[in-house]
C-alpha cells in the first residue's frame, strides 16, 4: 500500500509527474491499474490546486510586472504565438512531456484560459497520458518478462 502512496506523491510533484512515475511504478512490479489511478489522482489534484489558486499568483505577478518595463520579453512573445496557434488544448496535451502538466496549466491561465476550460483540458490530458503510459509500459514490460503471449497485463 505504501508503494501506491509513493506513486500518488510522485504524480503530485512537478517534473516527476505521470511521465516518469507511471512507467517506474509499472516496471517496479505494481499493478498497472493501481499505478495509473494513484498517479492520475496525485497529478490531477495538484494541477487543480494550481488552476484554482491562480488568482493569488496572478496578483503577485501583476505587482512584480509593475516594477519592470512594460515591453514584453521575447519569451513572452514566443509563448503568446504558441498559445494563439494551439490554445489550451495544445498546451494541455503537449504539456506533460514538454513542460509538465503543472506549468502547462499555469501557462494556459496566464494567456487567458478560463479556469473551467483549463481544468477540463488538463483532466483530459492527464487521463489520456496516464492511460497511454500505463498500457504501453505494461505491454512492453510484459513482452520482455513473460514467456506466454497474451498473458493478462492487469493481473
Amino acid at each position: 500500500m505504501i508503494e501506491y502512496l509513493l506513486v500518488f506523491l510522485g504524480g503530485a510533484i512537478p517534473w516527476l509527474e505521470i511521465a516518469l512515475v507511471v512507467p517506474l511504478g509499472v516496471i517496479s512490479g505494481l499493478s498497472p491499474v493501481g499505478v495509473m489511478i494513484a498517479a492520475f489522482t496525485g497529478n490531477l489534484l495538484t494541477v487543480l490546486f494550481v488552476i484554482f489558486g491562480f488568482e493569488k499568483v496572478k496578483v503577485w505577478l501583476a505587482k512584480r510586472k509593475k516594477n519592470k518595463e512594460d515591453e514584453p520579453s521575447k519569451k513572452e512573445e514566443r509563448g503568446k504565438r504558441i498559445w494563439n496557434k494551439y490554445g489550451m488544448p495544445g498546451v494541455a496535451l503537449l504539456g506533460p512531456f514538454l513542460i509538465g502538466s503543472h506549468l502547462a496549466a499555469f501557462i494556459g491561465l496566464v494567456f487567458g484560459a478560463n479556469k473551467g476550460n483549463a481544468a477540463v483540458w488538463m483532466t483530459i490530458s492527464i487521463a489520456l497520458w496516464t492511460l497511454i503510459l500505463g498500457v504501453l509500459t505494461a505491454m512492453g514490460f510484459d513482452f520482455f518478462v513473460s514467456d506466454r503471449i497474451g498473458q493478462s497485463l492487469f493481473s
